[in-house]
């Protein structure tokens, strides 16, 4: 097999640069700024077949007939499988299995595969798939709440059996969690001021640029070798064995280079499908979705609708709140009920309130799958609670930061779950910090940009598309702040695994660091270095592929990687440390410290190089390591310590609008954040720029959209929009280090935070330049101009 050069993007020989608190070089930066790093599509094997799936063109109907014949004929197919060619389990799923490897009897949704096609080429494959005749019997929609719930509404997946269902009062509904905290009746009737908004959130792509691919190779032990992009590799390998009808250890997986992830690959996409393919030819077989394929081959975030009521005294001090939170889970659950999960638990916002009636649940409905994405269910709460906290400033006639900092959290706030906050939690130090800021110079398009004396087009909304030369440009600022967790919650046993081994090579020092972590960009392989040479006291560290022949790093999401697997990491080095200083003791009769690649005693003495301690005999050890424990909310009560850690960002958006055309410029986007402890702090601020962009996109531009019979009309860039380089303004960022003692090194999960703030800044600050209510995003320009 011939695999390009970086494929394995974990792996990082001598890097020599610095340890936790410092901004080291990214092992794959090098290779992935000049295009010599190999991705998870560049996979080559010097015999592979390409695979192709079929999809359904219908978002519901009865399977009645599927003839192959045409397909089985065309020269260089090897093999076209359906759901009668299956092994052994035809479901999986992340949280249970409902969800089809291939289509059986019915079609759930636009896109669900139906068959599966392995060629020599993969337009041969791709024609293949187009000469596979499926008769459809369409069948009639279920594509919001009212059709879901309605009498004799069609049930999508009857007899269900997961634990879900008992707590559910229709079968379409996937998961329902209730939160009760306090008295409302009673907080209601001494409310002077009351303020409700209903609200909507459109269905958001994580539109990562690396398509889903990978490479499937059969073994000779019966058993297959994948290499591929995901997020996940041991819940892959979960999922995988049952459906291929072989024991985990034979289903062994390699993680290749991810072009970006954002929740979309913690579900299965092409994995169970080359795998198939590759048993079934006994050929290895590549899969790479092309643009279209991958919009409708993973899952997106969660479309949905939001119904809140604040009340409150005329000082601003929240009394009470009441939201009802519906999302739309699509066609199967993947990750929907802990997404249901977040979005109830922290559906007030980093507020004190002191009583709540919240209700979160999410649908099965003809509409494609939706599950994780950056934010987790906390996104679509914050867009509608912080448009809440403005709508009630605007009532009581106060400055809105000034009513958020009057009910801001802090340490020790009782959440409406029960669960106190006990570390810090600095929402009004956030807030006060990106208010004091000093704006940007107002009508910087008037500044002559040459001899000419034109106004600068690029400053301007509408760019260089010259629509206007300042006519009707008006400016607002908004502002917003958001709590979202760390880590998986509810009781799921989270935990990482990390084997350490201290060895010589060529006389020196070397840590060899192995995990199953995904490196999906967001730096892990960097920080794992970090932790290695700041534990070991060494300079070159050797980060080994992510695979499966080490225990499961869980998933890279939750921002919880730098904690989990750089917690394991750690607690893998101080293991190794404390076998070199025992040695080290047995022989000199004292060491206290690693340090520089030597052994140290207490009062710092050199003992010995590290390589003299070590010789010829390395120490190896793995550990795992666990957060605190949580436990599941109560199913009526949403009561219970849910969440191990909560994280917060603060966001000021300034921005500029054509009134007349409806284009908005978004001019800065500054932002505050508290991440514990900065273990590369370029990395964090890299993080909290890139969530602000993806907030950005969700507010004025991104959105798939499914038309009432069901079909998204949008499954390519071209009519996808996503913010460019010419979109995402200047980005001040304050960071924050409050230490969470609870923490490896005190930090704080930093990814997801800032995609929360950023989208209700953004709109509160065009609210604010134009007046409008809007209640939804992404905003469009016929709100703004009135053609809605």
């Amino acid at each position: 097999m011939t695999i390009g050069p970086g494929a394995l993007s974990q792996r990082s020989d001598r890097d020599t640069t610095g340890g936790i608190g410092e901004s080291t070089q990214r092992p794959d930066g090098h290779l992935k700024v000049t295009g010599e790093f190999a991705y998870s599509s560049d996979l080559w094997h010097d015999d592979m077949l390409w695979g192709h799936t079929l999809r359904s063109p219908h978002p519901h109907a009865a399977i009645r007939r599927v003839d192959l014949t045409a397909a089985l004929a065309l020269p260089g197919v090897h093999a076209v499988l359906t759901h009668h060619d299956l092994p052994a389990a035809t479901h999986y799923g992340l949280e249970f299995t409902d969800q089809p490897v291939l289509a059986q009897d019915v079609v759930r949704y636009q896109g669900e595969p139906v068959a599966l096609v392995a060629a020599d080429h993969p337009e041969t494959a791709r024609r293949a798939a187009a000469l596979i005749a499926v008769d459809y019997d369409e069948r009639p929609l279920v594509h919001d709440e009212s059709s879901a719930t309605a009498p004799g509404a069609p049930v999508l997946h009857p007899g269900r059996t997961d634990h879900h269902a008992a707590h559910v009062p229709h079968p379409n509904i996937v998961h329902r969690q209730p939160i009760r905290h306090g008295d409302v009746a009673a907080a209601r009737a001494r409310a002077e001021v009351v303020v409700r908004g209903e609200y909507e959130v459109g269905m958001q792509d994580q539109a990562f640029l690396g398509p889903e691919s990978g490479l499937a190779v059969p073994a000779a032990d019966g058993g297959v070798d994948l290499y591929v992009a995901t997020q996940w590799l041991h819940v892959d390998q979960r999922q995988l064995a049952p459906v291929l009808g072989l024991p985990a250890e034979k289903v062994r997986l390699t993680l290749s280079g991810v072009g970006g992830a954002f929740g979309a690959r913690e579900d299965l996409s092409m994995q169970a499908h080359a795998c198939l393919l590759a048993l079934r030819t006994g050929r290895p077989v590549k899969m790479v979705y092309d643009r279209e394929q991958s919009f409708f081959g993973h899952v997106h975030r969660h479309p949905a609708k939001l119904a809140y009521e604040h009340g409150a005294l005329r000082d601003g001090t929240l009394l009470y709140v009441t939201c009802r939170i519906v999302l739309d889970g699509g066609a199967y659950a993947s990750s929907s009920p802990a997404v249901v999960g977040n979005a109830a638990s922290l559906g007030l916002g980093p507020y004190e309130v002191p009583h709540a009636d919240i209700e979160a649940l999410a649908l099965y409905t003809n509409n494609p799958p939706c599950g994780a994405m950056r934010g987790f269910g906390a996104v679509q709460a914050c867009f509608a609670y912080e448009s809440q906290m403005d709508k009630l400033a605007a009532e009581l006639g106060l400055d809105p930061v000034e009513l958020r900092r009057r009910n801001a959290m802090r340490q020790g706030t009782v959440m409406p779950t029960g669960q106190p906050v006990d570390s810090p939690a600095p929402v009004a130090e956030l807030l006060a910090r990106v208010a004091a800021r000093p704006l940007p110079p107002e009508r910087p398009w008037a500044d002559p940009a040459g001899p000419s004396g034109a106004p600068d087009l690029r400053e301007l909304p509408g760019g260089l598309s010259n629509t206007s030369h300042g006519e009707g440009i008006v400016r607002g600022v908004g502002y917003a702040v958001g709590i979202k967790n760390v880590g998986f919650s509810e009781g799921f046993d989270d935990y990482s695994t990390a084997r350490v081994r201290l060895e010589v090579v060529g006389g020196e020092p070397v840590a060899v660091v192995h995990t199953a972590a995904a490196e999906v960009g967001q730096g892990g392989v960097t920080v794992q270095a970090q932790i290695a040479r700041t534990e070991l006291g060494v300079t070159h560290v050797t980060l080994l592929p992510a695979d499966t022949t080490v225990g499961s790093a869980g998933s890279t999401s939750a921002s919880r990687q730098t904690y989990m697997t750089g917690g394991a990491v750690k607690h893998a080095c101080e293991a190794v440390r404390e076998a070199v200083l025992a040695r080290a003791r047995a022989r000199f009769g004292t060491a206290a410290a690693l340090e520089a690649g030597k052994v140290v005693a207490a009062d710092g003495e050199v003992l010995a190089t590290l390589a003299e301690v070590l010789g010829e005999e390395p120490v190896e050890i793995e550990r795992e390591f666990r957060h605190r424990p949580t436990e599941p909310f109560h199913p009526r009560t949403g009561q219970g310590r849910g969440h191990v850690q909560y994280s917060f960002c603060a966001h000021r958006a300034v921005v500029e609008v054509d009134t007349d055309l409806g284009l908005v410029k978004v001019v800065e986007l500054a932002a505050a954040q508290d991440v514990g402890k900065a273990l590369n702090p370029r990395a964090v601020a890299g993080q909290i720029h890139g969530g602000s962009a993806q907030g950005l996109g969700l507010a004025v531009l991104e959105e798939i959209v499914v038309g009432p019979d069901g079909r998204v009309r949008n499954p390519s860039f071209t009519d996808y929009l996503i913010p460019t380089i010419l979109d995402v303004p200047g980005m001040p960022l304050d960071i924050l280090e409050l230490a969470d003692d609870h923490a490896p090194y005190g930090l704080r999960g930093a990814g997801e935070a800032p995609t929360l703030s950023a989208t209700p800044a953004i709109v509160a600050a065009i609210r604010q330049a134009t007046g409008l209510p809007l209640c939804r995003v992404p905003v469009r320009p016929e709100h703004l101009t009135g053609t809605a």
